[in-house]
């Protein structure tokens, strides 16, 4: 039998032989995830970026920086939570990934997310959330901070992090208030866990 670890790496290396979209070709690293293997949390970014690709390492960068810098903030520690993105390899330019592209990384997500088993997903930002949550009609400043169940999973949408790169101000109402709030929430529901 296995570890969770011995499954999460066999996963790893398909990722990294992986050809099924043309990200392969410009990648430098596949950025595969971060964090606690057994956390009650799981997050999912949209792409890596360019630090990213050159760590393999998601959330590294200026964004990653400033939700790390609020998740601990808020009181996580670092055997909450796992991270994780909708694509494994940087699109070029920073670029959002494509249908097909994500389309094509699907299957190593799910099987993270059912290896993992968290209690909740946070999705940061729109194309986590348009990953997830299929209605169109609903945008990320609507969807941020509720609970969406899916199946058997709970799903909560938040800003990402580089959409706060814009704003500075933390007034009542303001983006990094309610991305404040958002988390506040969210590790008082692991607490309950």
């Amino acid at each position: 039998m296995q570890t969770l670890q011995e499954q999460l790496n066999v996963i790893k290396e398909k990722v990294q032989k992986c050809t099924n979209c043309s990200l392969c070709k410009n990648r430098t690293k596949i950025v595969f995830s971060d964090g606690c293997e057994t956390a009650p949390i799981m997050f999912i970014g949209e792409a890596p970026g360019k630090n990213e690709d050159e760590t393999g390492i998601p959330f590294i960068g200026r964004a990653g920086q400033l939700l790390r810098k609020y998740m601990f903030e808020c009181g996580f520690e670092a055997n909450d939570f796992y991270i994780a993105n909708t694509v494994k390899c940087r699109p070029p330019e920073n670029r959002k990934p494509t249908k097909e592209e994500k389309s094509a990384c699907f299957d190593f997500l799910n099987s993270q997310i059912e290896l993992i088993n968290p209690k909740y997903i946070i999705l940061v930002g729109a194309t986590a959330l348009e990953s997830f949550i299929l209605d169109r009609k609903l945008s990320i400043t609507k969807a941020r901070g509720q609970i969406f169940e899916i199946g058997n999973r709970k799903f909560i949408p938040i800003f990402h992090p580089s959409y706060l790169l814009r704003y500075f101000n933390e007034y009542e109402g303001s983006p990094r208030d309610l991305f404040r709030k958002d988390l506040l929430m969210i590790k008082s529901l692991i607490k309950e866990v």
